[in-house]
């Protein structure tokens, strides 16, 4: 795939059906259509948006980071990335990532030159992780990262299961957080850094947690009655999960509406120069729609 070149759009319609009274809104914007803005990867993953709107995304089997720029041109921001999957942007501009195969949570500096600036995680009580997966970046600073065992041999296995963890925004202290998943996955957290939003995959739902002040957690509740791969939120509050089609929920766990998606879809973030298009990551292809909301990324 030459890294440079305009991508060609196609679109495709919208099949949503939704819970919505004659008073409410669809979230997407009218007469809006998925389009399809580049395609022939192999399986790709983690959409995040930069402060400008570009969107970053993992071709995991390919082991690089593409970036899709406002302007419609993708490049190759990252080469040998070892797997990386879930990303999101610090404050600072630098790509945080889960890199599966690495088996750590890395920082790669803002120039994206094949260099990772900073190992932040790889270990938890000296034990390495199982394929760090998901991951957000709370208001304080600091992460709160998914481990299940996706492509990894039980035998090879350290931890004693497929855990949710907490990065301190010193980058001093981690801690589990979660430790009776099946197999977690999607996270995503809500704006005032109060409540958590974590999928357990293993289990087939999505539960929420109140955030404590210590970055624990508690008040385990039952979300959605369905997994997703990878979340995000937008400025209503509402969640939206990847299933076998983005599924959108308000923030009291009703579901209100589907997107479809020409592939199925492995995670979901906003961008663009409004924040106000949300860009789908769909096995072998990177696809867009028009919203009426914003995101908060």
């Amino acid at each position: 795939m030459n890294a440079k070149y305009l991508v060609s759009i196609a679109l495709f319609l919208i099949v949503s059906s939704t819970a919505y009274s004659e008073k409410q809104q669809s979230v997407v914007a009218t007469d809006a259509r998925v389009e399809k803005l580049a395609g022939g990867f192999k399986f790709t993953e983690g959409p995040a948006a930069d402060k400008k709107g570009n969107i970053f995304f993992s071709d995991i089997p390919n082991n690089r980071i593409h970036k899709f720029s406002l302007k419609g041109r993708l490049t190759t921001f990252f080469e040998n990335s070892q797997g990386a999957n879930g990303l999101y942007f610090d404050k600072k501009g630098n790509l945080l990532a889960c890199q599966g195969g690495g088996r750590r949570l890395v920082s790669i500096n803002k120039k994206g030159k094949g260099t990772v600036s900073t190992v932040l995680a790889d270990k938890y009580e000296n034990k390495r992780f199982n394929n760090l997966n998901d991951l957000w970046l709370d208001p304080k600073g600091g992460i709160y990262f998914t481990d299940p065992r996706y492509g990894r041999n039980k035998d090879d296995m350290e931890q004693d299961g497929e855990h949710v963890y907490y990065l301190s925004p010193d980058r001093k202290k981690i801690i589990r957080v979660i430790d009776d998943m099946v197999r977690p996955n999607g996270i995503i957290g809500a704006a005032d850094g109060k409540t958590l939003y974590v999928a357990d995959h293993g289990d087939k739902k999505t539960y929420s947690y109140t955030i404590n002040k210590d970055a624990a957690l508690s008040n385990k509740k039952l979300f959605a009655p369905e997994p997703s791969d990878g979340m995000t939120i937008d400025n209503e509050g509402n969640i939206y999960l990847t299933t076998d089609v983005v599924a959108v929920y308000n923030k009291k766990g009703q579901k209100l509406e589907s997107i479809e998606i020409p592939e199925r879809p492995a995670n979901v973030t906003f961008g663009g120069k409004d924040k106000q298009t949300l860009f789908i990551t769909a096995r072998t292809s990177l696809y867009s729609v028009k919203m009426r909301v914003k995101g908060l990324n």
